[in-house]
């Protein structure tokens, strides 16, 4: 049972897609998991200076939709592989924190991952999250570059 982690960028599409012919190659099946943020206090004070009435619940669904398109995306791709899949999207967390609890909650052997996401496209070699979770993570991770 592999977990494959996705935020939507172009190289977690590629880390998706090699999760996916991994675990169709083997038969396995496959949790696909995003993660959202926490919401910042200064982001909702600086959107409620600007005029926004309710600034967590505007936030609440921004992320909400993406996540949704993200993990729709992702499960149409299973479905074109012929790959059984779950989806999962962990709102208010770090995302290493919610890839590495889903994995242990989900009894996944293998975690799939992009070395880096949308944040930490500036990092040299792995993005933050990637290294937090190859540091912490007592599941094995394969990581896409």
């Amino acid at each position: 049972h592999m977990l494959i982690a996705t935020d939507g960028s172009d190289l977690a599409g590629r880390a998706v897609d090699h999760g996916l012919m991994l675990a169709k190659g083997i038969g396995a099946s496959v949790m696909f998991v995003t993660v959202t943020d926490i919401w910042s206090s200064v982001e909702m004070a600086s959107e409620s200076v600007r005029g926004t009435e309710n600034p967590m619940k505007s936030y609440e669904e921004m992320v909400g939709a993406l996540a949704q398109k993200i993990l729709a995306d992702a499960k149409s791709a299973a479905d074109a592989a012929g790959v059984d899949c779950e989806t999962h999207h962990v709102s208010d967390s770090s995302p290493a924190d919610g890839i590495i609890d889903v994995a242990n909650e989900k009894g996944c052997d293998l975690i799939v991952m992009a070395s880096h996401g949308r944040r930490g496209i500036n990092l040299a070699l792995l993005g933050s999250q990637t290294a937090k979770v190859l540091a912490l993570s007592k599941i094995p991770v394969l990581v896409l570059r």
